[in-house]
């Protein structure tokens, strides 16, 4: 998330979390997705960088940290279940 600041990498958590929480159909409180969303910036970053995407700004930083956090989830799900 560079580029954005502390309050930005905040707000970006929080609603990165809170996308992922509504396409997984999931219920959390704006904490978990707070801590989701940033985690979900960590694994978006390491794909966007895998992949070779390049991102920047608010608009960027959101959309590969909502992807990250998605993923995030999605994997959560899979060691729940199993």
């Amino acid at each position: 998330m560079s580029g954005v600041g502390i309050i930005g990498a905040i707000v970006i958590g929080i609603l990165a979390g809170w996308i992922a929480e509504r396409v997984m159909n999931r219920q959390h409180g704006i904490l978990t997705n707070l801590i989701v969303g940033v985690v979900g910036s960590f694994i978006g970053g390491w794909l966007a960088h895998t992949f070779g995407f390049s991102y920047a700004g608010f608009w960027g930083s959101l959309a590969v940290s909502a992807v990250g956090a998605i993923v995030l989830l999605f994997l959560l799900g899979l060691v729940r279940r199993g």
